[in-house]
């Protein structure tokens, strides 16, 4: 995978940067800045709610027509002919997701969550933010909801609304002539950075209208660093997101939203209005919690292994390979009749083949299993319709007489909103059997694992809240009069301990729950649970969205510096020959570097005869190095008279590019005169650039690199009889493979941590026997 690492808060000094300040006036010019960045707050606020709103009333509505065509088959006793239309439509919905996930923008598949949160730790993967990522997230995330895949919406919607907030920032698009000038103090990634944070903040807002809750969530999961200031943006981005929705919901009461509004909603306020709880009810929920953190941590370990076995499949193209061996034993067709089969080998058909068979094997488990459950009779003075025919809600008729309902049906044959919303009601412990909510429980764990990894959007959040649901309202069931809190209670709690036993979240995980639920009164409960699961699943694993990264391969600095760190100094980690250009530096030399490297920032040394010794003048990035060379502003030599760049150049011309593609060293054209003249790097060098003693720590540091935001970190002799730099820190030099190819003992280390946690794990065990 190819990305450009680093970024965040750097601040580029130099000539053509305080000129280009001067030009543009003093306090007009600052106010002009801050008004438009509020400005851009209130446009990705704005968007983000009728983007959350417009997906959430196509999947409503969508889902809910396939649902209603299917019961009115049932009804009419035509139960085959429902069986084809329910898996054929799932089928089509998540093909269609499928293909143009694939053959459109690969970068739309997944989550999103692990690439904005690489992105907010300094690494720019290619395409994350992109407009067709864009189209493709919203299109593809409402087809892979409506076709009942056990995925969720608010990870993609996040990611959504993260591109939108980088399209903005970005100015339109220089290709198709729609720059916007106005928007040129923000095409850089300090500025960039904060837009999708705030972005990011909006679209847990607008997945589950928590304003609040969308904000910490950022604060608490994804950005690698913070400010006030920014948290007053993001807080006002959330808020415009929650005024937008509410206006939106309002509309749809008058009925003009078709089936939107009639079953799940965007806030799940179904709790009872006054919780009651006592000492007493502590066990339940410090049980609740320690068993959420073990389901939540296997939950980890085992899409972790699907995903692996996902990615070999990918590689190694076992499909083809079990496809060609099935037609030579079976139908005996080869040659000509394996020659179908051949469509699979290449491109990326095969992983169409397993989107389709998760979404067969999806349907299958919707429909079929709620016919192992017994038909229940309608329970006697409750206000909502019994059974529920044509619309959502707890008592779904399925295959049952009139007068009776199938509660495996209520949870398997709905969106995931309105089974949740079942799930959290109050007042309805005795509407759910025991065995059908195991029998669920067991189904959506394991349908969550299989679904994720396929070609298309799709979002964990949902589907952990809804696995964590069932599993709190079990246990709830199990405790029976043990305890007296409502099984509705048990499975928000039950949600709040799968989501830390999985995410490792705390804080968020608390207001967002409360958001969703409208109930202040839970939050001692949901504190208490929340926590109890996080400790017990850290002695396991990280977290999902760690694990994640990984597995894509992003070189991700944590917050902590590992043990190792602090035995190396960073000369010690410095490998590989250092290339440097002098302030007058011949044209052919900077294009042979450029050409032979892969590196992106370049030291600037003044030597004799243009200083008394030699002296370290800056860092140069390859970006202003292209553009130098793209301008031709060369000199004929370098004791010729010095040209005017500042008129040949502006601020613009270094400005970040979009998600287009970037030029490269083999787009420009030299001629041989060219080469042979020289260019002056002083006006565009950094002469501010971060440097550290080659005697510092690596783990001292690692911190300066990451909660500065570096991307390059100078390495500076100890003693001045040396060049005046000898190496340059990277992010790649602060992983622990490279520290560990260069000194293989220090794995040592590394093995007495994991065997602190698993040390750990069994004393914890052993003081609960």
């Amino acid at each position: 995978m190819n990305w450009a690492a680093g970024w965040r808060c750097r601040i580029v000094e130099n000539e053509l940067l305080s000129q280009d300040w001067r030009a543009r006036g003093g306090r007009a010019n600052v106010f002009e800045y801050v008004l438009l960045k509020w400005t851009l707050c209130f446009l990705v606020g704005m968007l983000s709610g009728c983007v959350g709103f417009f997906n959430n009333i196509a999947i409503e509505n969508i889902a809910g027509i396939k649902f209603v065509v299917t019961s009115n088959m049932m009804l009419a006793n035509k139960y085959m002919w429902a069986f084809g239309v329910f898996a054929s439509s799932n089928l089509v919905l998540t093909m269609f997701a499928a293909v143009i996930t694939a053959y459109i923008a690969p970068a739309a598949a997944g989550s999103g969550i692990p690439e904005v949160k690489a992105y907010l730790n300094g690494i720019d993967a290619p395409e994350i933010f992109s407009f067709r990522t864009l189209l493709v997230k919203i299109v593809g995330i409402i087809n892979a909801v409506s076709a009942s895949l056990h995925v969720g919406k608010a990870g993609p919607m996040m990611h959504t609304t993260a591109c939108i907030a980088s399209l903005l920032g970005q100015g339109g698009s220089r290709k198709y002539g729609l720059t916007c000038r106005w928007l040129r103090y923000f095409k850089n990634d300090r500025d960039r950075r904060d837009l999708v944070t705030c972005g990011a903040a909006a679209g847990i807002a607008a997945a589950f209208r928590a304003p609040i809750g969308g904000v910490i969530f950022v604060l608490e999961s994804l950005a690698s660093w913070w400010r006030s200031a920014l948290l007053w943006r993001a807080f006002f981005t959330t808020a415009v997101v929650a005024v937008v929705l509410r206006a939106f919901i309002d509309f749809c009461k008058s009925g003009k939203c078709g089936l939107f509004g009639k079953g799940g909603l965007i806030m799940f306020d179904v709790t009872a209005a006054n919780v009651a709880y006592h000492v007493a009810d502590i066990p339940p929920v410090i049980v609740l919690g320690v068993i959420g953190g073990i389901l939540g941590s296997f939950y980890n370990f085992l899409l972790r292994k699907v995903l692996r076995i996902y990615n070999h499949i990918n590689e190694y193209d076992l499909l083809f390979s079990s496809l060609l061996i099935t037609a030579k034993i079976f139908f005996k067709l080869f040659p000509i009749g394996v020659s179908p089969f051949l469509f699979f080998r290449k491109g990326p058909a095969y992983k169409l083949f397993l989107a389709a068979s998760v979404s067969i094997f999806t349907s299958c488990c919707l429909f079929g299993l709620p016919w192992l459950a017994s038909c229940i009779p309608c329970p006697g003075g409750i206000s909502e319709a019994c059974p529920s025919i044509g619309r959502s809600g707890n008592f779904k008729k399925f295959q049952c007489a009139p007068d009776h309902y199938n509660d495996l049906a209520s949870l398997f044959f709905n969106t995931n909103d309105d089974t949740i919303k079942n799930l959290y009601s109050a007042g309805t412990d005795r509407v759910f059997n025991k065995y059908s909510i195991l029998l669920f429980f067991v189904t959506s764990y394991f349908l969550g694992i299989l679904s994720y990894g396929i070609v298309a959007p799709a979002g964990l959040f949902i589907p952990v809240i809804l696995t964590g649901a069932t599993y709190g309202r079990l246990i709830g069931m199990l405790m029976g009069s043990k305890s007296s809190l409502d099984h509705g209670l048990f499975a928000v709690l039950g949600s709040a301990s799968l989501l830390g036993g999985s995410m490792r979240m705390t804080v968020s995980i608390c207001v967002i729950l409360l958001e969703l639920t409208n109930n202040l009164l839970l939050l001692p409960l949901v504190m208490l649970v929340v926590l109890i699961s996080k400790t017990v699943a850290d002695c396991f694993n990280t977290s999902i969205y760690d694990t994640l990264i990984k597995l894509k391969g992003f070189p991700f600095l944590q917050g902590h510096a590992e043990p190792y760190m602090r035995q190396l100094t960073v000369g010690d980690v410095v490998t590989g020959p250092l290339h440097v250009f002098n302030g007058l530096e011949k044209v052919g030399n900077v294009v042979h570097i450029l050409k032979t490297t892969g590196h992106n920032g370049f030291p600037v040394i003044d030597e004799p005869p243009f200083s008394e010794i030699p002296v370290l003048y800056g860092l140069i990035r390859r970006s202003h190095l292209l553009v130098l060379l793209k301008k031709k502003c060369f000199l004929p030599s370098p004791l010729s008279v010095q040209v005017n760049e500042f008129e040949q150049l502006s601020a613009d011309d270094f400005a970040k590019r979009g998600s287009v593609r970037h030029e490269t060293i083999y787009d420009i054209v030299f001629t041989a005169e060219e080469m042979e003249m020289f260019i002056d790097l002083h006006p565009f060098t950094n002469t501010s650039p971060y440097t550290v003693v080659e005697s510092m720590s690596l783990a001292k540091a690692h911190i300066l690199f990451r909660e500065v935001g570096l991307r390059h970190l100078l390495v500076i002799p100890k003693l001045p009889c040396r060049s005046p730099v000898v190496g340059i820190l990277t992010r790649h030099d602060f992983m622990f493979e490279h520290a560990n190819q260069l000194y293989p003992s220090l794995i040592g280390g590394k093995a007495k941590l994991f065997q602190f946690r698993k040390s750990s794990v069994i004393k914890m065990f052993r003081s609960l026997q």
